[in-house]
């Protein structure tokens, strides 16, 4: 049976990591936060940098640790034939759970890493927030002093096409969606789900909040999907 996971912000709160969008999230408590996500802005202005790099260094993603939910999916890798893990979240806890990383489709990239917009140089997020902590408030390309920032799609940016080539391949192949801590509100992965139902997938939704494809699912689990999801694996495992 051919699973695949469709996972949002939902399932990382509770390792501290804010969402963007919901009703605490850092996009709707600071409307402007949403500009250090947006190419031009990023790039254009050293204000909207320096914001960017303080949010970085006051979230630091890369030091969070997976959740029960993160591992729970991890676990039941090991033991069912889940297809592919799709995530529109950049932390990277689902490989730090143990997840199969050529397994998880980072639709939006992942904040753990920096790349440079000249010269393409990379390396780990970690090492360009101590840059920021030590005085830096806008860290350069230690290699040729072009603009840095995270491994991330953009606003203004296209999706890498071959990951959101094969999310579209895992959902019309799967045989059962689990979303996970997604309001499925944000296209084009939001469409992935209904697509799953429509080529005949078993559709499953875990999520505190209402979701656009409520009634479209064959089960919806409300609440804590710390606790919901574990147990609705183990049940599919059983």
């Amino acid at each position: 049976m051919s699973i695949v996971f469709l996972t949002g912000a939902g399932i990382s709160t509770a390792a501290g990591i804010p969402d963007f969008r919901g009703p605490d999230g850092v996009w709707t408590k600071d409307p402007e936060a949403e500009l250090t996500s947006t190419l031009s802005w990023y790039l254009g202005d050293e204000g909207v940098r320096r914001k960017a790099w303080l949010m970085r260094a006051h979230a630091g993603v890369w030091e969070k640790e997976p959740t029960r939910a993160h591992r729970a999916i991890a676990q039941f890798s090991q033991e069912a034939d889940v297809a592919a893990v799709i995530t529109q979240n950049i932390d990277g806890l689902h490989q730090a759970a143990g997840s199969d990383p050529a397994r998880v489709l980072e639709v939006h990239g992942n904040a753990r890493t920096w790349k440079c917009e000249d010269c393409r140089a990379s390396g780990p997020m970690a090492e360009a927030v101590a840059r920021v902590h030590a005085g830096e408030p806008d860290p350069r390309c230690p290699g040729c002093g072009g603009i840095i920032r995270a491994t991330t799609i953009l606003f203004e940016e296209a999706l890498e096409a071959d990951v959101i080539d094969a999310a579209f391949t895992a959902a019309e192949s799967c045989e059962v969606m689990i979303a996970v801590g997604t309001g499925l509100g944000v296209y084009p992965v939001a469409g992935l789900f209904p697509l799953a139902a429509e080529k005949g997938a078993r559709t499953i939704i875990v999520n505190a909040e209402p979701t656009p494809f409520d009634r479209l699912a064959d089960e919806v689990l409300a609440g804590d999907l710390q606790e919901a999801l574990p147990a609705l694996l183990d049940d599919l495992a059983g």
